[in-house]
């Protein structure tokens, strides 16, 4: 199968324990081990990551998210560095290393600014053995702290990158569709995002952010600007690489026919 430019989003949710408030390593190994997989098949992979904040509660004293967004920032001035060395003490298993990049939206506005995160990204990627993962700079921005978890930064990155998939991980299988007899199907294409954002329910974690209807609003910036997109299960990635190749579980956005 032909190489692609891949974007993995993460979310707070599939990188947080879900019995108290840090991160889930063992989780994250798994994510790791999945990235690894798509590098050996020879793709080409970024990773948008969220869970700075989830990754200094502990360290800041906190048994749940706070509210104030000042004392957020601290948690993720603390927990950024903390969820770094987690991403690199598991990459180097696989003969990887991380290049960190944080963002704000304001970077990716100027059009001089987006240039030189292009172009960072770009020599990042040169080196077969450095995993670019990217968050927000959630110490001086904080438009996705409030609002989306990471989901329209991703798209972003994805659109700048010219990616060949966008593929947002979040703690459901994909979008989800109550049926009047009272069971649940995944929806497995969706062809027009404005046709089902009434299927999203705005349904969080104690320690995510971004709900639904902010991941289906990434996925139309993203679908809109030429970019497949797919929502799936973060909690299964062993799956991974049969999403990119057509296979896997989830909830696919191809592009207008």
């Amino acid at each position: 199968m032909s190489s692609k430019k891949i974007i993995l989003k993460f979310g707070s949710g599939i990188l947080t324990r879900t019995d108290r408030a840090e991160t889930d390593e063992e989780q994250l190994c798994k994510l790791v081990q999945a990235i690894a997989e798509l590098k050996r098949r020879g793709h080409d992979v970024v990773v948008v990551s969220s869970g700075a904040v989830a990754s200094g509660l502990k360290a800041m004293g906190f048994k749940e998210r706070p509210q104030d967004m000042v004392t957020l920032q601290a948690c993720a001035a603390v927990g950024q560095t903390m969820l770094m060395h987690t991403y690199q003490s598991f990459l180097r298993g696989h003969g990887l290393n991380v290049g960190q990049l944080l963002l704000t939206h304001a970077d990716l506005e100027s059009q001089d600014r987006a240039e030189k995160v292009k172009a960072t990204l770009l020599r990042l990627l040169e080196s077969d053995n450095v995993i670019p993962i990217i968050n927000e700079n959630d110490s001086v921005a904080v438009e996705e702290l409030r609002f989306g978890d990471n989901d329209k930064l991703s798209a972003r990155v994805a659109l700048l990158w010219k990616a060949d998939l966008l593929i947002l991980l979040t703690s459901v299988p994909g979008l989800m569709n109550l049926k009047d007899s009272g069971s649940v199907e995944i929806v497995p294409v969706v062809a027009n995002v404005e046709d089902c954002l009434h299927l999203a329910e705005e349904v969080k974690g104690s320690l995510s952010v971004g709900g639904m209807t902010s991941k289906l609003r990434a996925v139309q910036d993203a679908v809109q600007g030429g970019i497949p997109c797919i929502i799936a299960s973060g909690r299964h990635p062993e799956q991974l690489a049969d999403l990119v190749e057509g296979g896997g579980v989830g909830t696919r956005f191809p592009l207008p026919a």
